[in-house]
């Protein structure tokens, strides 16, 4: 017989994992044991949370599903960060966790306990608060079956979290010769398919789409998820549209293109925020359409009563859910813009679409980004990013004012160029997120990582874990000294508390850690520096003197925002 743990790994091979992101402890250890054997490579960074948003960036970026596995009592914790921006941002992942049971003492809570019994806590209530879904198999039969069926639900429909936790015999047994009842083939019981819309919506949609005089596409995370560019430019051009993104959405669609406008809501471009304004037609795909998306539904932008919106999402809750809609498009996002490019005949063109999307795209530039003076302006930072980001390169943005800044001032040239935390927007993300990036594209595609000084902080450990592994991604700290986005929030008198940070020595952090520190703080020496870490096959690690007195919120707001009292984040 085998045991569980080499056969649940045999499992994880026959349904192609290349890596597990985790950290040892508890009965996963069991699992560590027999990864060594496998055709699996196992990365394994300084903790949970990092091991967390690299699963969940190598799912959002591959399609296939993120391993992230730890014990739980820190999976349920430090490592919730990546399994919420996989919930929120639509990521495939699976989690391989533990209970920390402890035999015929648990119903006595011992020692880190997290079955749920009376004196411990309940890691599945956890779970369950998070994950599409979660199994706690009893036998080891039902771990393998449980395995394959994380894996299937992690990509059904809209792709999210799975868990599965692994305790007890259920793991530490041995898989029986003859199983009661049998789990199936790994491959075969985790297959799936895509849905499709219906033939009458999608002619309706037609219809709608070749009658319109101004038609504007908004582009979401659903298009990155279904890798549906090719699909959607083909719509774009069949029915003249102007197209447009959300935060997640940003280089869905290359934002150098001529039917390019720019990202829309609160902190979005104004351009683009106006051409959906303007818009007679909405065709939404793969986007909810959240409040910072539709700022904060200001009524003189989205109205429904005066436009006619197609709305095409995965899920069917998701349609019309926001604002209603004249036609839902139920069904993957490749699948649904494939046949709408194939059964339109087009749209008029009246020259609208590409006339206002020029002059959106306007908005990517400002003053600022040709300034000279030092601290160096964040959009001028921005603006050299830029000048290294090829079709061949990733920016990972972390949350905070660094993300609103790369939004506005970033041009993407190419699809899947551009990947922010964007989720839950946690803190932190952007670091673990291009090591990853750079692990799954086997450091064949350059990767930047934009933080600011409080991001970066939290998981400047990744720095070392890209040393370890051989990798070489770029990390730039956009450095104001402080809780940037927080400390500008502040309109009274006084300070906020808690916002000031003490001068980090990031270069010596940088050359303890094995990397390349550089810090710069004359703008004419940015694009330089950035252009050799790019070239090079270690990494660097960029601190950029940055003017903190450059106020994000009251240099991008929307004017749609502003309409609504500019009150939210």
């Amino acid at each position: 017989m085998t045991s569980t743990a080499a056969t649940l790994v045999e499992t994880l091979e026959d349904l192609g994992v290349e890596y597990v992101f985790g950290y040892p402890g508890g009965r996963v250890i069991e699992l560590f044991e027999a990864v060594p054997d496998a055709d699996i490579d196992l990365v394994r960074p300084r903790d949970e949370r990092e091991a967390s948003v690299m699963a969940e960036m190598y799912g959002r970026l591959t399609g296939a599903p993120g391993v992230l596995t730890g014990q739980g009592p820190w999976i349920g914790s430090i490592g919730m960060i990546g399994q919420m921006e996989a919930r929120l941002a639509s990521s495939p992942m699976v989690v391989l966790t533990e209970a920390s049971e402890r035999g015929e003492y648990s119903t006595l809570a011992p020692y880190q306990q997290a079955r749920g019994d009376y004196g411990g806590f309940s890691l599945p209530d956890i779970l369950d608060g998070v994950s599409k879904e979660w199994w706690f198999p009893r036998t080891p039969v039902e771990t393998i079956r449980s395995t394959q069926l994380a894996f299937k639900h992690a990509v059904a429909g809209r792709p999210g979290p799975t868990a599965v936790v692994l305790d007890g015999n259920a793991i530490t047994a041995d898989v029986p010769q003859e199983q009661t009842p049998p789990f199936w083939d790994a491959a075969a019981q985790a297959r799936t398919w895509n849905a499709a819309p219906t033939a009458s919506d999608v002619a309706s949609a037609v219809e709608v789409l070749e009658s319109a005089e101004r038609p504007v596409i908004i582009a979401g995370n659903g298009v990155h998820a279904a890798q549906a560019y090719d699909e959607l430019a083909a719509v774009a051009e069949a029915y003249d549209c102007a197209v447009v993104t959300s935060y997640l959405g940003k280089s869905t669609y290359p934002e150098t293109d001529e039917r390019a406008a720019g990202v829309i809501g609160s902190f979005g471009h104004e351009g683009a925020n106006r051409v959906v304004s303007e818009a007679d037609t909405l065709l939404v795909v793969g986007c909810r359409l959240n409040p910072m998306d539709t700022n904060w539904q200001a009524p003189e932008f989205i109205r429904p009563d005066e436009q006619t919106i197609v709305h095409a999402d995965i899920d069917t809750r998701n349609a019309g859910w926001v604002y209603p809609a004249d036609v839902g498009l139920i069904g993957d996002a490749a699948e649904s813009l494939a046949v709408l490019a194939e059964a339109g005949s087009g749209g008029s063109s009246n020259g609208w679409a590409l006339e206002r999307a020029a002059e959106a795209r306007e908005w990517f530039d400002a003053p600022e980004c040709a300034d000279d003076s030092a601290p160096i302006k964040p959009q001028r930072a921005a603006k050299a990013i830029q000048s290294v980001v090829d079709e061949d390169t990733i920016v990972t943005a972390d949350s905070g004012n660094n993300r609103f800044w790369l939004l506005y001032y970033l041009q993407t040239p190419a699809v899947r160029t551009y990947f922010g935390s964007g989720g839950v927007g946690g803190m932190g993300w952007a670091n673990p997120a291009a090591v990853s990036a750079a692990l799954a594209t086997d450091d064949e595609t350059d990767v930047i990582a934009v933080a600011g000084d409080g991001g970066f902080s939290m998981t400047m450990n990744s720095v070392e874990t890209a040393v370890e592994y051989g990798v070489a991604p770029t990390f730039v700290i956009l450095n104001d000294t402080s809780l940037g986005m927080v400390r500008q929030m502040q309109h009274a008198d006084g300070d906020i508390a808690g916002v000031e940070f003490h001068d980090t020595d990031f270069v010596g952090i940088a050359e303890a850690f094995g990397a390349v520190g550089k810090r710069v703080t004359e703008p004419g020496e940015l694009a330089g520096v950035l252009e050799s870490a790019k070239a090079a096959d270690v990494p660097h690690v960029i601190d950029v003197r940055i003017d903190r007195e450059e106020d994000m919120a009251a240099t991008l707001s929307s004017s749609f925002y502003e309409s609504v009292g500019g009150l939210h984040e």
